[in-house]
């Protein structure tokens, strides 16, 4: 059975963040992908963070889970701390949401979505949504030797069947097995 790929590499991340910086508004937009994949967030995750979830001291944020998943405190790397920084500061706004629109209200689902689809194209990518880059990370975390456990906590399942679909595609799990 072959299954379509869902999920994006660390790889088609950066090709989407490089395509990101050539968009209207370049540190929201890296930013929006960057969050997306490294805390495996759904979109309405992202859409819905608000100032106060940030703890930029700490170098945390607060994510509130949806679909009633676990919530949980996720650090935040110094890349992404730095790129975070430079939009504050160049966000106009004082809205209590992260992410605002020129509406003065939260971004949309379906302007983060015509995002990807236009940093996938500029980067010659397959079509990618937010949900890929979900699925993403918790790819990466997997086969980057992460306990499966972990996993389920800092994706927010609720049931770790949900956390399996990761570990059927680690391509490292049977790797030196019988020497």
């Amino acid at each position: 059975m072959n299954k379509v790929k869902n999920w994006v590499t660390a790889s088609e991340v950066e090709a989407l963040r490089k395509a990101a910086r050539k968009t209207r508004n370049p540190a929201r937009n890296e930013l929006i992908i960057l969050m997306l994949y490294r805390h495996g967030l759904r979109v309405s995750e992202l859409c819905h963070i608000k100032l106060e979830q940030l703890n930029l001291d700490q170098a945390t944020v607060f994510v509130k889970r949806s679909k009633n998943g676990i919530d949980g405190m996720h650090p935040i790397a110094g890349d992404e701390l730095r790129l975070l920084r430079r939009y504050l500061r160049e966000r106009e706004s004082e809205l209590p949401w992260l992410f605002v629109s020129e509406r003065r209200s939260p971004l949309a689902r379906s302007t983060v979505n015509k995002l990807l689809e236009q940093c996938s194209h500029s980067a010659a990518l397959p079509r990618i949504n937010p949900h890929m880059l979900r699925h993403g990370c918790g790819f990466y975390m997997i086969n980057n030797g992460y306990d499966i456990r972990a996993v389920q906590i800092y994706l927010g399942h609720t049931s770790i069947n949900n956390t399996a679909i990761y570990a059927r595609f680690n391509e490292k799990q049977f790797v030196g097995m019988w020497e």
